[in-house]
């Protein structure tokens, strides 16, 4: 039947054996999801440490366990046991183990992509980059309290992370009330970004969005170079609810349906020279 895609982990697309893990990869609509079969006594600093060449693993984590216990430690000291039925979601920077003397065997439908596999240290690559901040949140932190803020910034965080994952971005990481993502094409981190206006909405909150494409080094999970501040600074120049692209960007966005408006040419502080802007039409 057209429109319904079926695959079998028996058949993956990806297959990655280490010598106490195992993970069978699909591509379903887009979405990457991985069943992992882990062995007694794996952890992941002893077994993925030395290849990913990071403090600890930077990928956020989503699925359930099939079988075993699965524990996992964050970076703050937060610790828990995945077991049979759990569904778990692990934010970056944390640790994970195998407890007991079984194999742990779960799905994961986040924090797929490149997870066991070489850091990619000092590797220079063309990207799109999407920056996201949310409008007054200091303001509405000091409005609704600590403890409110900190469930109503978890809760959008949440929803963020589920439209990278549909968009096929990949989190690079939190910058306090934002995050800083990038993609493999201008297309999906614009339609993303329109995306994560429409669920801050959700919680009532406004969010600016800026998106540039250009050349940046990955190193240990972080990224480097002048794309990045540009598009942290397209970003800050955005108001409430609105996405804007720079050039390099729009000029990767030719066949889409994407309609934009010229934001005309800006300064960008710390960058040489004006650059000109684009606007999402609403």
């Amino acid at each position: 039947m057209a429109g319904i895609e079926v695959k079998s982990f028996a058949q993956p697309d990806e297959f990655q054996e280490l010598p106490r893990f195992t993970k069978e990869e699909v591509v379903v609509g887009g979405v990457h999801v991985a069943r992992t079969i882990l062995k007694p006594g794996w952890s992941w600093a002893e077994d993925v440490k030395p290849i990913a060449g990071t403090p600890t693993c930077l990928f956020h984590h989503q699925g359930f366990v099939i079988s075993g216990l699965l524990a996992f430690e964050t970076d703050d000291g937060a610790r828990r046991v995945a077991g049979p039925g759990d569904v778990f979601d692990v934010p970056p920077g944390h640790n994970a183990w195998v407890e007991g003397d079984e194999p742990v065997v779960s799905v994961e439908f986040a924090g797929v992509r490149g997870f066991g596999k070489p850091a990619d240290g000092g590797e220079r690559v063309v990207s799109t980059l999407l920056v996201t901040d949310i409008v007054d949140s200091t303001a509405i932190a000091a409005r609704v309290g600590d403890s409110a803020w900190k469930e109503l910034l978890g809760h959008h965080n949440d929803r963020v992370r589920l439209e990278l994952d549909r968009f096929r971005g990949h989190e690079v990481k939190t910058t306090g009330d934002g995050f800083l993502a990038m993609f493999d094409g201008a297309s999906r981190a614009v339609r993303c970004a329109a995306a994560i206006h429409l669920v801050a909405e959700v919680d009532d909150l406004r969010v600016r969005a800026g998106v540039h494409s250009g050349e940046v080094e990955r190193q240990a999970g972080d990224l480097r170079g002048v794309a990045v501040h540009v598009a942290t600074r397209v970003a800050a120049l955005a108001q409430a609810g609105e996405v804007l692209v720079s050039a390099s960007a729009v000029a990767l966005l030719d066949g889409s349906d994407l309609l934009l408006e010229d934001a005309g040419e800006h300064e960008l502080k710390g960058v040489p020279g004006p650059r000109r802007l684009y606007r999402l039409a609403q």
